[in-house]
């Protein structure tokens, strides 16, 4: 029966397998993973939080389609906007519209606000705040929707239309800038 034990039989781990040797390769794991990690992941991430001009952007709509970007420039043109309806009939308030301008050009900045949510918020930025932009590109040509003054409309009913949706919006210093 012994020799059963030994063998890993009747539901028993074999002696090789015990609770130091599960840790050790734990460790193991965890060691690669972060050498992996701090090779591949890293890097990236640092890669996409670097600043990109307005121009690239306007240059090559196509190539930033659905991307993350961060942008920084000077807020210009805040509008908020009336609440609009999704096709779903979900109702957004608090959605606003302005232009972030840097040295080489300005891009439409949508922040849609609260879905779901009736609310009264004043928009987050203001005329000539310098700020950090996170968001999303929606180029044209692809589909789907932009933010107008008209509420949300297709894009195809408007060529031509490049826009960032707001993710985060980040105020700069004085001393931060480009």
């Amino acid at each position: 029966m012994a020799s059963a034990n030994r063998d890993g039989k009747n539901g028993r781990m074999a002696p090789h397998m015990t609770i130091g040797w599960f840790y050790r390769h734990v460790q193991l794991g965890s060691i690669f993973l972060g050498l992996w990690l701090s090779w591949v992941a890293l890097p990236s991430l640092a890669m996409a939080a670097d600043p990109i001009t307005v121009r690239e952007i306007l240059d090559d709509p196509s190539r930033f389609h659905l991307r993350q970007v961060t942008l920084q420039g000077t807020v210009r043109n805040v509008q908020p906007l009336d609440p609009y309806t999704l096709p779903a009939g979900t109702t957004c308030y608090g959605a606003y519209l302005f232009y972030l301008e840097d040295e080489t050009a300005s891009i439409n900045v949508a922040s849609f606000g609260l879905c779901g949510i009736p609310l009264v918020k004043d928009p987050e930025v203001e005329d000539g705040a310098r700020i950090e932009l996170h968001a999303t590109v929606q180029a044209p040509s692809h589909g789907g929707y932009y933010l107008s003054f008209q509420g949300l409309k297709v894009v195809g009913e408007r060529e031509g239309v490049v826009q960032a949706v707001a993710v985060r919006i980040t105020p700069l210093l004085d001393e931060e800038r480009p």
